[in-house]
């Protein structure tokens, strides 16, 4: 899921440099919130990191919210990471003796998660006894500390003090959030879920897909640094945050948001369920009678439409078999001019609808297969995200 960096600013001078800090986490497609101390907005103006991060800045403990929550509990939960950038010696003595009597040390207090502090202060601050001790102290609790760096300081001092560049925390941040950006600078489209055809009124046809391997997949290529667009049908289980959401609800409704999105993706990963019929003779109304008899009509084939479409994006389609599992896919991925098929025998315990787990068998174009154990659906995401990165 697209990740959030909760961004701590305190009163020093390198506060500006958190600025340009703020702008390359987002450039690097993170949600960035800042919390600032009182006495860092007399450096910098709240106004300036609401610009760069497109999201309110926090400063005042006490502030009217425009709707409830206990704010800096919000901040602490939402945030995969928090980094304190600039980190003053008055700041890290409260982070390290559990002070907590602003926004940014009561965020840091509740945050449970990953921790990185980057000290900015004159040299001799920075190597008194007290400033070392504590800041040995948060290490030892699991607290990444980014060295400052040694040069002019802003008080005309030479020495250890100057806040690391913003480009070397952010690409710290980065590696810890996303290890492998192998997807970075990519737009991934997922269809994901069931499409819903109504008969009348009340009733519809539909089919057993949850949405869990589309949302896998979803999931799995934000982790790598994709962007995902997400066009979902009917679902079982919460979206995946971080995505770019299309609802859907019939086949035709799938297609036309399949291809208004096809020209940004680099990557279309076909794992919904469309419902392959519509009702031609739909009632707006309950149908009341003894017998029904439906008359239904061919849905357009949206895999088969963005493969002839595609150019040089990549093509991933799945095939739900019963019988004559690698037969009838390489059939359909011959017919589907797709790039890579994920075939699996959804009669196998442990395969098909609303399961945790899957297993499949890769089949790509220029012939290769790979089969897969029994495993879960997120590691299988990742599985089929390696196997798009060999075509």
């Amino acid at each position: 899921m697209k990740k959030t960096v909760v961004v701590g600013v305190s009163g020093g001078i390198a506060a500006y440099k958190s600025c340009e800090l703020v702008s390359r986490l987002k450039k690097l497609g993170y949600t960035v919130k800042v919390v600032m101390t009182k006495n860092a907005t007399e450096f910098v103006a709240p106004l300036t990191f609401e610009t760069l991060s497109n999201n309110a800045v926090a400063v005042d403990i006490f502030a009217e919210k425009p709707h409830y929550e206990v704010e800096h509990v919000s901040l602490a939960k939402e945030a995969d990471v928090l980094v304190v950038a600039p980190a003053t010696a008055n700041v890290i003595a409260k982070f390290a003796q559990g002070v907590a009597d602003d926004m940014l040390t009561t965020v840091y207090a509740a945050h449970k998660g990953v921790k990185v502090v980057c000290p900015a202060m004159n040299v001799n601050m920075y190597e008194s006894d007290a400033n070392r001790h504590n800041v040995e102290l948060l290490r030892s609790r699991g607290v990444s500390i980014v060295e400052p760096t040694t040069g002019l300081l802003a008080c005309g001092d030479v020495g250890k003090g100057r806040m690391a560049e913003p480009i070397d925390i952010a690409a710290y941040v980065d590696g810890i959030l996303t290890p492998n950006p192998d997807l970075r600078d990519k737009t991934v489209l997922v269809t994901a879920g069931a499409t819903v055809e109504d008969v009348d009124g009340v009733r519809f046809i539909s089919n057993y897909s949850s949405g869990k391997m589309g949302f896998a997949l979803a999931e799995a290529a934000m982790d790598r640094g994709a962007k995902v667009i997400l066009v979902v049908g009917r679902v079982s289980v919460p979206y995946p945050k971080g995505c770019e959401i299309v609802e859907v609800k019939s086949t035709l409704d799938m297609f036309d948001a399949v291809m208004d999105n096809l020209p940004r993706a680099d990557v279309v990963i076909k794992a919904a369920a469309p419902a392959d019929y519509r009702v031609k003779n739909r009632s707006d109304t309950k149908i009341k009678s003894e017998t029904l008899t439906l008359e239904l009509v061919k849905n357009p084939d949206i895999a088969k439409a963005v493969g002839e479409r595609k150019g040089d994006k990549k093509l991933v389609v799945f095939a739900a078999e019963t019988n004559d599992l690698l037969a009838n896919a390489s059939d359909k991925l011959l017919k589907k001019n797709a790039d890579l098929i994920v075939a699996n025998d959804v009669t196998q315990e442990g395969a098909g609808f609303g399961t945790d787990t899957n297993i499949a068998t890769l089949i790509y174009s220029d012939g290769r297969m790979e089969s897969m154990p029994i495993m879960d659906k997120r590691e299988l995401a990742d599985a089929i995200l390696d196997g798009v990165l060999t075509l």
